[in-house]
């Protein structure tokens, strides 16, 4: 039986939250730390993996050629210079209190948004999906942008709030509060 309900976790890799990564100076490792953003992403991964969910792990990522690279993007720009995001290291690897499961969906994306030139809308129709909770870094980036996609593409929405980070608590909270015209927020 196809799935009618999706978890997506969005950029929990280890360039971004891990305290290593090399965008964790932008507070997400601390966000987390203070948080416990992994812990929560963690049980929730748990609990829609015994309810049977669909789960896809999305990930944003360049080649090591960065031929996808947004260079005039104020929020990737930099990254090829710091050889920042690089696909197939351990900065794009999932961390590790969230690494997917066999049989588990991992998409690849080169912009903010999960849907963005990516086959998520593809794989969510295909299975039936119409519902979908959102959980990830950033809160007011990649969450917000996947969010306000596939609420436009008529899916439920529900972010899972305290499963989500941001650089800081008012750029989280923010977020949540635009995110409530258009999603179930969890908080």
């Amino acid at each position: 039986m196809a799935a009618k309900q999706a978890l997506l976790s969005i950029d929990f890799i280890n360039e971004i939250i891990h305290p290593e990564g090399k965008l964790s100076g932008k507070g997400y490792a601390a966000f987390d730390a203070e948080h416990g953003v992994l812990d929560r992403a963690a049980r929730a991964l748990d609990e829609a993996r015994t309810r049977g969910d669909l789960i896809v792990h999305v990930k944003v990522g360049f080649s090591a050629t960065y031929t996808e690279w947004p260079e005039g993007s104020p929020l990737f720009g930099a990254a090829k210079q710091f050889g920042a995001l690089t696909l197939g290291t351990w900065a794009t690897g999932f961390h590790e209190k969230v690494i997917p499961i066999e049989g588990e969906t991992e998409i690849v994306k080169h912009r903010v948004s999960a849907f963005y030139a990516t086959p998520l809308e593809a794989i969510l129709r295909n299975q039936g999906v119409e519902a979908v909770s959102i959980m990830g870094a950033a809160t007011d980036l990649a969450v917000q942008a996947a969010a306000r996609d596939a609420h436009d593409r008529d899916f439920a929405v529900t972010v899972l709030g305290p499963a989500c980070c941001a650089a800081n608590e008012e750029d989280h909270q923010t977020a949540l509060n635009l995110l409530e015209k258009i999603a179930v927020v969890e908080r």
